[in-house]
């Protein structure tokens, strides 16, 4: 899963912006004030990491999480490709569109 996807599914984004609040966080730092569980949690992290979102470190039993810069670089990149392409072509069928109702309405 390409970051753009993984970060358009609106519970994983309220996770980044919770790691975003913290810096690095454990998943019961990030899991406590959002209204899912830690497993839960822990397999949106899952995701956001495959993605290169998220990294993660290992201290001793607990988990660590914080933000990839790279992996939000790349997520950046991807939504300015989709507007630059995909909306342009929805201009562009928008404005055909338009064109033909005008072309065929009576006069």
């Amino acid at each position: 899963m390409d970051a753009l996807e993984a970060i358009s599914q609106p519970t994983r984004r309220r996770i980044v912006a919770r790691i975003a609040e913290l810096g690095e966080a454990s998943v019961n730092d990030i899991a406590a004030p959002l209204d899912i569980t830690r497993p839960a949690v822990s397999q949106h992290l899952k995701v956001l990491r495959g993605s290169g979102v998220v990294l993660e470190r290992k201290v001793g039993r607990r988990r660590l999480h914080r933000l990839n810069p790279d992996g939000l670089a790349r997520a950046r990149a991807e939504i300015e490709l989709f507007l630059v392409n995909e909306l342009d072509e929805l201009e562009t069928a928008a404005r055909q569109v338009v064109g033909r109702r005008t072309t065929t309405e009576p006069r």
